[in-house]
């Protein structure tokens, strides 16, 4: 049987078990569809790719 481990998602900063990891960083699953489904005009769109900059970032820069 697979062990279930939670990660903590680079968005909502709250630990899932569920999601995907891009790179080393972790999505959960809620954030990646509202990320989806979230148009360009949203002003949530921004916060979204400001969270995703992470992912290219190393975390001590």
């Amino acid at each position: 049987m697979e062990e279930l481990t939670e990660h903590v998602c680079i968005i909502c900063n709250q630990s899932k078990i569920d999601g995907i990891t891009i790179v080393s960083q972790f999505v959960c699953e809620e954030c990646e569809s509202e990320i989806v489904h979230t148009s360009a005009e949203d002003a949530k769109y921004h916060f979204f790719i400001r969270q995703l900059k992470q992912i290219a970032m190393p975390k001590n820069a």
